[in-house]
C-alpha cells in the first residue's frame, strides 16, 4: 500500500530549494542548496530528516544545474541524492519546479517553449529516477510564482501588473499539467502528484470601498492555477475572460478544461505569522516584499480553514505541505504542537487529512538576500529543527529543541495509527 493509501497521518520535513539562477544589477542568483551548502551535505541532510522520524521528504531537483544547456544534462548529483534516499527507505515528495529556470531558458516562464521543456525534463527525471521517486510536485506555490514573476516583477521574467499575472498562472498551469502527463506516460498508476500551492487569507477592512474590488481579484485568483488543472476554468469562471483578455489562448483554456491533470493529494502551505494579510481602511498596500501588508496571526483557525477549503473545493485528501514559525525554539515547538493537534482533531471528524509537514528541516536564508548586499548570515531565519551555525569550516547543523519534540510527535503519530485513532478511512 502506498503512503496517501495507508490512513496514516504521515510526517515529513522539507530542504528548502528555492533556485533563482538568474543575476541582474543589484539582484544576486539565489540557490537555496548553495546558500545552506546543501550540495555538499546531502548525504548527511537526508540522514537528519530520517533520524527526525520524518517518513517523507519535500526535496527539490534544481533544474537549472541539472539541464545547463538545451540539450546538456548533469544528473552526477541528483544520482548521489537518490541513492541515498534509497538506502534510508526516506521518501522523496520531488519539487520539480520551486521557482528558478535554467540560464539559458530566455523569458523563462515566459517562453512559449517552457512548458514543453519543463515537460521533458520531468519525463526525464521519472524515467531516470522512477525505482526511487514516486511521488512528485511539479511546480511548488504556482500563483506565489505568477505574483513574484508576472504581477510584482520580482523574478524573471519580471512581468507587471494583473495581465502578467494572468500570463504567468497559465504558462504554468500548461507546463504543471505537461510535465503531469508525462510522468504517468512513464510510471503509470505508481505516479503520485502532490499539488501544492500557498493558503492565502485575508483580513481587516476588506470591505472597504478603496479595497473591495482588489480583495475579490485577490479571492478569485488564489485558486486560479489549480483550477486550470482540475479543469475547473471555463466560461462560467470569474477569471476566463480577464485570462482571454490577458492573451492567454482559447485552445491552451479548452485543452486544459477538456484534460485536466488533477492531484492525488492536495498539498497547502500555511504559515501562521505570514497567511493571513490585513487590509486597513484608508492605506493601500499592494502586497509582496516592496509593499507588503500587515499580517495577522490566526493560528489554527486559519490552518483549519485553509485545508478544509481545498479538501471541499476539489474533493481530494489534503495534506499540510509547509508549516512553521520564525522564532525562539519555544515558539516553534509551541506552534509544532498546536498545529499537529489541530491535524488530528481534523482527522477526527473526518477529514481527509493526510500528511504534515515542518519546514525547513534546518534554517534557511531570506529571499531578500537576492536584493541585498550583505553577507548570508545577515538573512539567516531560524524556522528549522536544526540551526546552521557559521564555523571556521563552514556551515555546522545543529540541532535544536524542535526536532525532539518533532520526532516525539512522529513516533506518537505511528504508534497510534494501528489501533485506528489516528487513521481515516
Amino acid at each position: 500500500m502506498r503512503w496517501h493509501e495507508d490512513g496514516r497521518l504521515h510526517f515529513a520535513l522539507g530542504i528548502e530549494d528555492t533556485f533563482v539562477p538568474q543575476e541582474a544589477a543589484g539582484e544576486r542568483a539565489v540557490d537555496e542548496y548553495e546558500l545552506t551548502e546543501h550540495y555538499a551535505h546531502v548525504a548527511s541532510d537526508l540522514g537528519l530528516a530520517q533520524q527526525a522520524g520524518a517518513d517523507l521528504l519535500r526535496w527539490g531537483i534544481p533544474w537549472h544545474r541539472v539541464n545547463p544547456g538545451p540539450e546538456e544534462w548533469d544528473w552526477a548529483w541528483v544520482d548521489q541524492a537518490m541513492a541515498r534516499f534509497a538506502d534510508l527507505g526516506l521518501e522523496p515528495v520531488v519539487d520539480l519546479l520551486h521557482y528558478g529556470t535554467p540560464l539559458w531558458l530566455d523569458e523563462q516562464f515566459a517562453n512559449p517553449d517552457f512548458p514543453r521543456r519543463f515537460a521533458a525534463y520531468a519525463e526525464r527525471v521519472a524515467d531516470r529516477y522512477g525505482h526511487v521517486a514516486t511521488s512528485y510536485t511539479p511546480v511548488n506555490e504556482p500563483m506565489i510564482h505568477a505574483q513574484f514573476s508576472g504581477e510584482y516583477g520580482y523574478w524573471p521574467p519580471y512581468l507587471r501588473g494583473r495581465g502578467g499575472l494572468l500570463q504567468i498562472a497559465a504558462a504554468l498551469a500548461d507546463a504543471s499539467a505537461q510535465a503531469q502527463r508525462r510522468i504517468a506516460g512513464v510510471l503509470g498508476d505508481a505516479a503520485v502528484f502532490v499539488h501544492v500551492d500557498a493558503g492565502f487569507r485575508y483580513a481587516g477592512d476588506v470591505d472597504a470601498p478603496e479595497h473591495a474590488g482588489h480583495v475579490r481579484a485577490l479571492l478569485e485568483q488564489r485558486y486560479l492555477v489549480e483550477d486550470l488543472l482540475t479543469g475547473r476554468v471555463g466560461p462560467e469562471h470569474p477569471l476566463h475572460a480577464d485570462l482571454l483578455g490577458a492573451g492567454v489562448g482559447p485552445a491552451l483554456l479548452e485543452q486544459l478544461r477538456a484534460e485536466p491533470a488533477p492531484p492525488t493529494v492536495m498539498g497547502v502551505n500555511y504559515y501562521p505569522l505570514h497567511s493571513t494579510e490585513v487590509f486597513e481602511r484608508g492605506v493601500h498596500h499592494r502586497g509582496g516584499f516592496a509593499d507588503p501588508r500587515p499580517t495577522r496571526d490566526d493560528g489554527v483557525l486559519g490552518l483549519r480553514e485553509v485545508l478544509t477549503a481545498y479538501e471541499d473545493r476539489y474533493d481530494v485528501p489534503v495534506m499540510l505541505t509547509e508549516t512553521c514559525v520564525t522564532a525562539s525554539a519555544e515558539e516553534r515547538i509551541r506552534w509544532l504542537r498546536d498545529s499537529v493537534a489541530e491535524l488530528h482533531a481534523l482527522r477526527a471528524e473526518g477529514r481527509r487529512v493526510l500528511g504534515y509537514t515542518w519546514w525547513p528541516l534546518f534554517d534557511m536564508y531570506e529571499w531578500t538576500y537576492r536584493h541585498s548586499t550583505r553577507p548570508r548570515r545577515d538573512h539567516l531565519l531560524t524556522m528549522g529543527l536544526y540551526d546552521l551555525v557559521e564555523t571556521s569550516s563552514g556551515l555546522a547543523r545543529v540541532r535544536n529543541p524542535v526536532e525532539e519534540e518533532f520526532r516525539r510527535l512522529a513516533a506518537e503519530a505511528l504508534a497510534l495509527a494501528p489501533g485506528g485513532a489516528a487513521v481515516v478511512s
